[in-house]
């Protein structure tokens, strides 16, 4: 059977599964070369360097990120949107915790760096989360620093295996959820008080 014609994009795809089945940590050409079936000089036609590869998972990630967030949180809003979003992150941590990695030790190279418009994906999605609690726009930087701290520390430590005790993790999760709804409804009536 002939090998499939290598691209950037195959390359990282692969790599990018790789990564999520070894750990970021672990990814090396010559894994992946061997995962390909082919030499590993034969990667440095796709991708120039082992930094580009992470980078470029990094870009991959946070575009997917994005993108699941957003189709959870369509035609919702307020708790039903927050809670359809972060069970979406939970889940694509879960499911991708290498990318997920990359994109977290990844930062932008410059202005025309792919990685911005990627992040910004997720951003977004987060802000649109937000929309239904009528944050003060001054709020909601801050608001969007909570959610992510607070989903990523929770779907990282689930991925890791962190939770040993004896309890539904299912059942914290949708604890942290309403912890949240209700955070976020006090920031909003409280308005720019919150903090203070």
């Amino acid at each position: 059977m002939p090998k499939a014609r290598l691209t950037p994009a195959s390359v990282t795809e692969a790599a990018a599964a790789l990564v999520d089945e070894v750990g970021f940590d672990n990814l090396s050409m010559g894994l992946l070369a061997e995962r390909l079936g082919v030499r590993t000089p034969s990667l440095y036609k796709h991708v120039t360097s082992q930094a580009e590869l992470a980078h470029r998972i990094a870009v991959l990630a946070m575009t997917e990120a994005g993108d699941v967030i957003r189709d959870a949180i369509q035609g919702r809003s307020g708790s039903n949107a927050l809670a359809a979003g972060a069970q979406a992150m939970r889940t694509y941590v879960r499911e991708h915790p290498g990318r997920y990695a990359a994109a977290n030790a990844t930062r932008p190279t410059g202005p025309d760096d792919p990685f911005i418009p990627a992040s910004e994906r997720v951003l977004a999605s987060w802000a649109a989360m937000l929309s239904g609690y009528d944050l003060d726009p001054a709020q909601e930087i801050h608001a969007m620093r909570t959610l992510r701290s607070v989903l990523h520390g929770f779907a990282t430590l689930e991925a890791a295996g962190g939770f040993q005790i004896d309890a539904s993790v299912d059942e914290s999760f949708t604890w942290l959820i309403n912890f949240i709804d209700q955070g976020l409804r006090a920031g909003a009536a409280n308005g720019s008080d919150v903090g203070r």
